[in-house]
């Protein structure tokens, strides 16, 4: 059976309804892990998808620290979002209503109050089926998949995106759309989290060749079939497809199919947002750690420091995290006196955040340096 065939079977286990583009994708594995510190908080920012990509502060030297799960911002759910600004279309007053509850439970979401806001949209979705709206149904399936995402119940979580997809396909949404590659790489994320890596592989892969394929068929469209944000928000959700699928492959190993995945996405985030946007910056440094972690160590060197350079410039908000790389890097070239002082830096701006995961980190390297330092005074 061919890699492709392969691919195709596994992504029709999910729900029996993704199909693979006509290409396939190779994973190839690594020897060596990726030590890293905990990296920023991310956000690929799209009307199309506005998801956020959070480290949770947890790893270690001999794995990926952020994790290859897509974790949700609770102040951003794109299909909610399309269903509030389709007004013009003429909502019925039942579903106006609808909205009324979903903007609650999105506020009683980003409060915390997690078991209030479940309670909410199970009324609304009792709602939403009484109305007899699908789009109503869908938005609200989603709102709650994303909640059970949040809370870390993934199963509930899975059925859930998958229910919605269902229903968006007997809406005619194509499984090209955007908002269905979004759904998708919530799924792919949540197999990751499960260690279901067959899955996880292949629904990361099927969002990233669905966009690529999608990108090169609308090459050539003109303004009025195809406006440049409507071209932007597909680009930037690939970026968010290969962003995610790099911390995947970095999690378990494959650190040169990860190196590409980041590069690419790089690329996009350059292009689109600008070298000064902090995704781009965080997209520097977490190709400068999957480098030195494959013991390119000049080549990460020239990476992190644009990143910091970027970041001091900016006043990018992680700062510490970008310093601690560095630091670490520094440490593997034998720059002691150079990398103490950027592991001093970082955790006076680690303490300073109370970021308790880079703390450990750095502390860690500071650890390793001290050895360093006396094997070389042993051995002048």
């Amino acid at each position: 059976m061919t890699h492709r065939m392969m691919l195709l079977r596994l992504v029709q286990r999910v729900c029996g309804v993704y199909r693979l583009g006509p290409r396939g994708a190779a994973c190839q594995a690594a020897n060596r892990s990726c030590r890293r510190f905990p990296a920023c908080a991310r956000l690929w920012p799209s009307s199309t998808s506005h998801v956020c990509v959070r480290s949770s502060g947890q790893g270690s030297y001999k794995g990926s620290s952020r994790p290859a799960i897509t974790l949700l911002s609770a102040a951003a759910f794109s299909l909610f979002s399309k269903l509030v600004e389709d007004k013009d279309e003429g909502l019925t007053p039942a579903e106006e209503n609808i909205i009324y509850h979903l903007k609650k439970a999105k506020l009683t979401i980003m409060k915390g109050e997690m078991e209030e806001a479940e309670e909410i949209l199970h009324k609304t979705l009792r709602l939403a089926h009484e109305c007899e709206s699908n789009r109503a149904i869908i938005y609200t399936y989603d709102l709650m998949a994303n909640l059970a995402f949040l809370r870390g119940q993934y199963d509930s979580a899975e059925r859930l995106f998958k229910t919605t997809l269902i229903y968006m396909i007997n809406e005619g949404v194509k499984q090209d759309d955007n908002s269905f590659i979004e759904i998708s790489l919530k799924l792919a994320s949540i197999y990751a989290a499960l260690n279901r890596k067959d899955l996880a592989i292949a629904g990361f892969q099927f969002c990233i060749l669905s966009l690529e394929d999608k990108i090169e068929k609308e090459k050539d469209l003109s303004e009025e079939a195809l406006t440049a944000e409507e071209r932007t928000n597909t680009r930037l959700l690939l970026g968010l497809c290969l962003d995610s699928y790099a911390r995947y492959l970095v999690a378990n190993s494959q650190l040169l199919h990860a190196q590409t995945m980041y590069e690419k996405a790089l690329q996009i985030c350059r292009e689109e947002q600008g070298e000064l946007h902090p995704q781009t910056v965080t997209l520097l440094s977490d190709l400068a750690t999957v480098l030195e972690a494959q013991g390119h160590f000049d080549e990460a060197y020239t990476y992190v420091k644009q990143a910091l350079d970027l970041a001091q410039k900016t006043e990018h908000p992680n700062q510490h995290v970008i310093l601690g790389n560095m630091a670490t890097i520094l440490l593997h070239q034998e720059h002691l006196v150079d990398a103490e002082r950027f592991f001093q830096e970082a955790l006076t701006k680690a303490e300073e955040k109370k970021d308790s995961g880079s703390i450990y980190y750095i502390k860690e390297g500071l650890s390793e340096l001290t050895r360093r330092k006396k094997i070389q005074e042993q051995n002048p």
